[in-house]
């Protein structure tokens, strides 16, 4: 007796849902495609728990009829090809006809559908009719899928959480709305709407409505063609970037596909335009022949096969790119020409003697220090009032006491005040290991020269600062004090998708581990009305947003690490950079408190602080020793 055999035709479509229906969001990317093919303007889509409970999709397309309605569930069922030939220029979104048979396959199916003449229901569990029926309806179709993988239950065992798989219906559906502008659509998630367009054509309300009217505002139109190609869409400025490429939307003939081709084609458009690991929101739409297009790669129909793909990708490249600079080439109405830096030597803001007026009185400037130290609302960073000269003292005029406390120079440009502590044992012994130098100079503007007895010491200065600014931000984050916010008079607004709005309401209080307090504004929105005061000034907005990207780039909240990312980071932005130059004075200054620090001879980042020259190693170098 042969061993082969045919399989049963559920058994099959079983088989076959394995691949076609991966999750509740591939459900509603086949029954949503279908609506598009038979003509919809309007589709609502209906969740409860992300689609394990319930998904409803009612649309106003061509609906069918008895008949027709039944043979859907039938595999290989389909109204889109009818001959080989039909392979090689498919239009429409669906064509392989085992979507219907596969969902009805794992679940319990409710159709209820109309051509307009007559309508009809049916009742499916498991792929089998259970219950048939005419009815009087509107024009279109309501197709309702409850119990998702009831009969399969390994792979229900295996879904991820309900705002996870929330998350991918909502990335496809702002995708498939971003491709189809004249399609109004709604999903709504347990009563909640999440997204509404009105179907009237215009691609860039829609992106507001994803990305926020902020974002849409800053998305430059483009377009080009070819001989094969047509190319146009929406690319964003170079001043609004995402952490991820999944802001990059490419629809081929009408089908969201992933390219990463392609994608690599857009980024090269952005080169030198945006910073590292940073890509933009990018909405792409190519049209050509479908006979250069072969979709017929996957069941999921995620990915396509291009004819003639190295002259599609140079159009892309050279058409983003020719938007982007056209935008860049615009001049500022008041451009200033900015100032030219010079070395300390030459500012005489530094020397009493050139400076009749102001200068300090080293009564009134202690006194100051002494009354903002005491208040509790000013921040004590880890640096302590330098000592007053006193044959500064002696040639300096007394100051008007009119004048701000902001007008006084201080080292690094800002006011900073401590309490003096008590080093500690591990203190005490880096002072032993770190090198007792004299500050000799500065070089660039971005190194400090510093001798010792055997050799000499360069410095550089930014690191140096950034391992001194770490180690305090380290601490204030790790130890979020409430008593140290800044009510804010002008609340800040950030827009997100709505599934990452989903992912951020989860991570509110892992992001309140960091000083980030954010509070719903809407159901894509969120303000922050406070933020500690120990944040960098003038990095506040950035810092936030860097903060959120970490958060949504990350697949799981980790808070010891967010904690230190969000040191590192404040660190780097708040330290002296490259070309700064800074007098002997401020330099001293900054080598005591890299001496005090935990660990002096590292940034955050890892690059050495400072390196060594033996005598040596410079005699050598010049030929007085062998």
């Amino acid at each position: 007796m042969g061993k082969i055999q045919i399989m049963d035709e559920w058994l099959s479509n079983k088989i076959a849902a394995g691949e076609v229906v991966e999750r509740p969001s591939s459900v509603v990317k086949e029954l949503v495609e279908n609506a598009i093919d038979a003509g919809s303007t309007s589709i609502e889509i209906f969740l409860e728990e992300a689609g394990l409970s319930s998904i409803q999709v009612v649309d106003n397309g061509s609906g069918m009829d008895e008949e027709d309605a039944l043979k859907s569930f039938s595999r290989h069922a389909t109204s889109k090809i009818e001959k080989e030939q039909d392979l090689f220029r498919i239009r429409t979104l669906g064509f392989r006809g085992e979507a219907l048979a596969s969902i009805a396959s794992v679940s319990k199916l409710t159709l209820r559908t109309s051509d307009g003449d007559g309508g009809v229901h049916l009742y499916l569990e498991g792929g089998h009719v259970k219950e048939h029926k005419p009815t009087a309806l509107r024009r279109g179709t309501d197709i309702t899928i409850a119990q998702l993988f009831f009969n399969t239950p390994a792979r229900l065992k295996y879904l991820k959480t309900i705002q996870t798989e929330l998350g991918h219906t909502i990335d496809f559906v702002n995708r498939i709305a971003l491709g189809y502008s004249e399609v109004a659509m709604k999903l709504v998630h347990n009563g909640q709407t999440l997204l509404q367009t009105n179907g009237r054509g215009h691609v860039q309300q829609v992106l507001a409505a994803i990305y926020g009217v902020h974002n849409a505002k800053k998305m430059l139109a483009f377009e080009g063609s070819n001989n094969d190609y047509k190319i146009h869409g929406y690319a964003s400025l170079p001043e609004v970037t995402r952490a991820s490429k999944n802001y990059m939307s490419l629809f081929v003939n009408g089908r969201w596909v992933k390219h990463f081709v392609i994608q690599k084609a857009i980024t090269d458009a952005y080169h030198t335009y945006l910073p590292i690991e940073r890509f933009p929101i990018v909405l792409l739409y190519v049209e050509g022949d479908p006979q250069l297009t072969d979709v017929n790669v996957h069941p999921a129909k995620h990915q396509v096969r291009l004819s003639k793909e190295p002259e599609l990708l140079k159009l892309i490249e050279e058409t983003i790119r020719a938007a982007i600079r056209n935008v860049i080439r615009i001049p500022l109405a008041e451009k200033k020409d900015k100032p030219v830096r010079v070395p300390s030597e030459q500012l005489d803001i530094w020397n009493p003697q050139k400076t009749p007026e102001p200068t300090f009185d080293a009564t009134k400037l202690n006194t100051i220090v002494e009354r903002l130290a005491a208040e509790p609302s000013v921040v004590k960073e880890p640096y302590a009032p330098l000592p007053v000269q006193q044959h500064l003292v002696e040639q300096a005029q007394p100051i008007s006491t009119e004048s701000p406390v902001s007008e006084m120079i201080l080292p690094y440009d800002e006011p900073v005040y401590t309490e003096q502590v008590e080093p500690t044992e591990q203190s005490s012994e880096q002072k032993r290991h770190f090198p007792q130098v004299e500050i000799v100079g500065q070089i660039h503007g971005t190194y400090i020269v510093a001798q010792m007895e055997d050799g000499f010491y360069l410095i550089d200065q930014h690191a140096a600062q950034e391992r001194i600014k770490y180690e305090f931000f380290r601490d204030k984050v790790g130890d979020v004090n409430a008593n140290e916010r800044q009510t804010l008079l002008m609340p800040l607004t950030f827009h997100y998708a709505a599934d990452e709005a989903l992912r951020l309401k989860e991570s509110i209080s892992a992001l309140e581990e960091v000083g980030v307090y954010l509070e719903e504004f809407g159901h894509a929105s969120f303000v922050v009305r406070e933020y500690p005061t120990w944040f960098p000034k003038g990095e506040e907005q950035e810092l936030i947003e860097e903060l959120i990207e970490q958060v949504l780039s990350a697949r799981k909240t980790d808070i010891k690490k967010l904690r230190e990312d969000a040191a590192i980071m404040m660190s780097c932005k708040k330290s002296i950079k490259a070309n700064h130059y800074l007098d002997k004075q401020q330099m001293e200054r900054l080598i005591a408190d890299l001496r005090n620090a935990d660990n002096p001879f590292t940034c955050p980042h890892g690059r050495p602080v400072l390196i060594h020259f033996t005598s040596y190693e410079v005699e050598k170098m010049f030929k007085r020793v062998m």
